[in-house]
């Protein structure tokens, strides 16, 4: 996995226009059952998928945080919020609250979340690929192929049914 991992962002970049084309198509003449198709990709993606031994979300991106999910992580961690946001988090250029630094401060050794039974809801349903409405999310996948090799996958067995 870890060599698949090195190569996954030249591999993205490699298919970013292919994969763009496929987008741009697709929210041209949206099918009706983009989402069931969807969900059937990431179900038997994620089969084969073994998210603890990869974790590269959690390696290299940050969540956006709310403020629901700021003040859930402060009182699990039995701090507050604002010394919470003062430890871990900056704002970003969209006006984001996100981690100051990467890997997240909240993974473990063992790739697994030290919160997660409160992480942040974008890292609850990370890496979005079973969500409804999905064609509003294809900017945000096709910057996740470079870092979810299930996202990489799905892409490219969505590729095959739809060009």
């Amino acid at each position: 996995m870890t060599a698949s991992l090195e190569q996954l962002p030249k591999k993205a970049k490699e298919k970013l226009k292919e994969n763009k084309k496929l987008f741009e198509k697709l929210k041209k003449r949206v099918p009706k059952n983009l989402d069931v198709v969807l969900q059937d990709l990431h179900e038997e993606v994620f089969e084969q998928t073994d998210c603890l031994k990869c974790a590269n979300c959690c390696k290299t991106t940050s969540p956006v945080f709310t403020q629901k999910d700021i003040e859930k992580i402060a009182d699990f961690l039995r701090i507050r919020p604002a010394e919470m946001i003062e430890k871990y988090l900056k704002i970003d250029e969209d006006k984001d609250y996100v981690l100051k630094s990467s890997p997240c401060i909240f993974l473990d050794s063992q790739n697994y979340c030290k919160i997660y039974e409160v992480r942040p809801k974008a890292c609850q349903g990370y890496p979005h690929t079973d969500r409804k409405n999905f064609h509003n999310l294809f900017e945000i996948t096709l910057k996740n192929t470079a870092i979810c090799p299930a996202v990489f996958d799905i892409v490219e067995k969505l590729n095959k049914i739809y060009c």
